[in-house]
């Protein structure tokens, strides 16, 4: 089961987001858990991965 949070965002970056997330075909939610979720590998801290030495945390954000 999925862990349930209130989530306050700024409405231009959700507008941001609901756009992403149309083009890539996803849900707001699933754009959001996607992109924390790519951050976290990138970060070393999600799987055991460890953070390459060329990537930078907001590269692809």
């Amino acid at each position: 089961m999925k862990k349930r949070f209130l989530l306050r965002l700024d409405p231009k970056l959700y507008d941001v987001l609901a756009k992403w997330a149309a083009d890539d075909l996803r849900s707001v939610n699933a754009q959001i858990e996607y992109l924390l979720t790519q951050a976290a590998k990138r970060a070393g801290r999600l799987d055991g991965e460890e953070r390459r030495a060329n990537d930078s945390p907001e590269k692809d954000l």
